[in-house]
């Protein structure tokens, strides 16, 4: 019995060492995508500002994507990241709706792209990662589907020398995946209103939901680092934020049943094996930040 024993300690002491060569061989990064909304009212909103950055800091991301830097300069987004621990950050531009990227890693700008963007997207190189940051038009699908068509022949380019690589962001658009999720015509009837007058070059598909663009990026192909950890749309929903009711007149409750999912990352398939969570954070205190719910995602990558 206690040669039984002797032996058993020995293989607990093996699983523990290989568990913990495992961990030392490993590291856990934590992507986040947020839209802040036009820039915490065009720089008016302090408060807000502060509430979502305290916000961000607690979750202590290691790379995070930001849409909608309005009024931005450089400066007050080294503010916001150095708040959150981040060392490097960078703008796209100073004007309009930005987007940005902040990083615990250094980061080499690849490229601003502007030509065929609506707002403009950043192709930034960052901890070994080649990461896209994109903010799609919200008035058309088939500017979407323009947009789409540079960013994927970007990655298609970057894939060549690099198998890690991210896209993240305010998409605009629905994805095939979670078609059957909008189950009844709330969404459809108010898109259908919203769209008057703008015929083909609006947000509907032959008067139907349009789920070509978040297509493209699924065949292409890139894993939705959400899919596997959310089911149904509550759990999925990025948009709208609850703090849109006074605004708009409309209940939680309406809100609620109108959700849809537009805010997605992406990842390189040899990323997509090492994806260990993801989620929509759209519980409280996200409900009141911003009209955007943010996008997280937790990578295991070797050191």
């Amino acid at each position: 019995m206690k040669k039984k024993y002797q032996r058993f300690f020995i293989f607990i002491c093996c699983i523990g060492y290989y568990y913990g060569a495992c961990q030392e061989n490993n590291n856990t990064i934590k992507l986040l995508s947020y839209n802040i909304w036009n820039g915490y009212d065009f720089g008016k909103d302090e408060k807000r500002r502060a509430e979502l950055t305290d916000w961000v800091s607690n979750e202590q991301p290691t790379i995070v994507g930001l849409q909608e830097l309005v009024n931005y300069t450089p400066e007050k987004l080294k503010e916001d990241a150095e708040h959150w621990g981040h060392k490097y950050s960078v703008l796209l531009k100073e004007t309009g709706y930005s987007v940005g990227l902040t990083s615990t890693y250094p980061i080499e700008v690849k490229e601003k792209i502007f030509e065929g963007m609506h707002h403009g997207a950043l192709h930034c190189k960052t901890g070994g990662f080649d990461v896209f940051v994109i903010h799609f038009s919200p008035s058309s699908y088939k500017k979407r589907l323009k947009e789409a068509d540079i960013i994927l022949k970007k990655i298609a380019r970057v894939a060549q020398n690099n198998s890690n690589y991210i896209v993240m962001g305010d998409f605009n658009a629905l994805s095939p995946i979670d078609a059957d999720l909008y189950k009844t015509d709330v969404l459809l009837n108010r898109l259908r209103q919203s769209k008057s007058n703008k015929g083909q070059s609006g947000n509907l598909a032959y008067d139907a939901l349009d789920y070509s663009v978040i297509s493209h990026f699924l065949t292409h192909p890139l894993i939705d680092a959400c899919q596997k950890f959310t089911k149904g749309i509550n759990e999925r929903g990025s948009f709208p934020g609850r703090i849109l009711g006074k605004i708009n007149a409309e209940s939680d409750e309406d809100l609620v049943k109108r959700l849809q999912r537009i805010d997605f990352i992406f990842i390189s398939p040899e990323l997509g094996h090492r994806l260990i969570g993801a989620k929509v954070y759209n519980n409280r205190p996200n409900w009141y930040l911003s009209d955007h719910y943010p996008v997280g995602a937790e990578l295991l990558v070797k050191k």
